[in-house]
C-alpha cells in the first residue's frame, strides 16, 4: 500500500469512482487536492461517450470541481484517434448529439444512406428503435463497426442503465455482429495519457469501479490499479473475471488517506 505514495500521475475514471450520477462524493475535492498537493497530475478516463469533453466540464463546475478539457481524455477522443488513421468515406454514428460533435472532423451522418461504409456506435441515451434498425441493416450490407466502449451498465442513483456493451450484444442476436471497441480494457488510454503527461508507467496509477474496463486497462497497459467499491464491481468479480487489481479500496477516500 505504501507504493500508492510515490504514484504522481492518477488516472480516475469518472462515475462509480469520483461521484455517482449527479452527487459528488464527500472525499473528491481532497483527494485531488492532494494529488495537486504532492507535485503530482491526474486525468479523467471515461468510456462513457454520451458527452463531450466540454459537456464533462460543465457537469464537474456543476459539482464544484473546476476542470479544463486537458484534465479529459474520453472514449470518444480515443475512438476520434483510431478513426482519423482509417480511410472511411462516411461514417454513420449511432450515438449522442454529444459524440456526433466529438467526430464532427469526419464525414457522418445519423441517416441511412447507401454510400455508408463504417458504423460507430457509443453509450446512447438518446437511443431510438430507428437506429437499431439502421445499423442492423449496415450490419448485414458488412460495414466497419466501431464501439467506444464495452461497459454493460452505467451506474445511477437508483441503479444501472444498459450502457454500449448492453446495446452491442442486443444488436449481435440480431446480426451476429460483434464491434471492435476502443475504450477501456484496451490499453490506449492509459498508453495516451501517459505519452502526454510524461509520466512512466511505475508512477502511473489507474483508478476505477468497473474490473472489466478499468482494472483490464491498467493490466493490459502494464500500470497498478485500485479497484473502488463505489460503483459497479464487488471483490466477488475478481473471482468471475479472473482480473486481479493491485489494490482493492471502499472508494477515493481510502485511497486519501494512504496519500496525504
Amino acid at each position: 500500500m505504501k507504493n500508492l505514495k510515490n504514484k504522481k500521475l492518477f488516472l480516475l475514471d469518472m462515475d462509480g469512482t469520483i461521484y455517482l450520477d449527479n452527487d459528488l462524493f464527500e472525499a473528491t475535492p481532497a483527494f485531488l487536492d492532494a494529488i495537486k498537493n504532492k507535485g503530482g497530475k491526474y486525468l479523467f478516463l471515461t468510456n462513457n461517450s454520451s458527452k463531450s469533453v466540454n459537456k464533462y466540464v460543465e457537469k464537474l463546475a456543476s459539482l464544484g470541481i473546476d476542470a479544463t478539457p486537458d484534465d479529459f481524455l474520453t472514449s470518444s477522443q480515443a475512438t476520434s484517434l483510431f478513426l482519423k488513421q482509417k480511410n472511411y468515406h462516411k461514417i454513420y454514428v449511432l450515438g449522442t448529439n454529444s459524440l456526433k460533435e466529438e467526430l464532427s472532423c469526419f464525414n457522418i451522418t445519423d441517416k441511412l444512406e447507401d454510400d455508408i461504409d463504417c458504423l460507430v456506435m457509443g453509450f446512447d441515451t438518446e437511443l431510438t428503435f430507428q437506429k437499431l434498425e439502421d445499423a442492423c441493416i449496415l450490419l448485414g450490407r458488412g460495414v466497419e463497426y466501431i464501439a467506444t466502449n464495452p461497459d454493460y451498465v452505467c451506474p445511477t442513483w437508483y441503479g444501472y442503465v444498459p450502457d454500449c456493451g448492453s446495446v452491442s450484444d442486443m444488436l449481435y442476436n440480431a446480426t451476429k455482429r460483434r464491434p471492435l471497441f476502443i475504450g477501456k480494457p484496451q490499453p490506449e488510454m492509459a498508453l495516451i495519457a501517459m505519452e502526454k503527461t510524461g509520466y512512466s508507467k511505475e508512477e502511473t496509477l489507474i483508478v476505477g469501479d468497473r474490473i472489466y474496463t478499468d482494472i483490464a486497462c491498467g493490466i493490459n497497459a502494464g500500470i497498478d490499479s485500485v479497484m473502488v467499491l463505489s460503483g459497479e464491481s464487488t471483490r466477488e468479480d475478481i473471482e468471475k473475471y479472473d482480473i486481479h487489481p493491485t489494490y482493492v479500496l471502499g472508494g477515493i477516500e481510502d485511497i486519501l488517506d494512504v496519500i496525504k
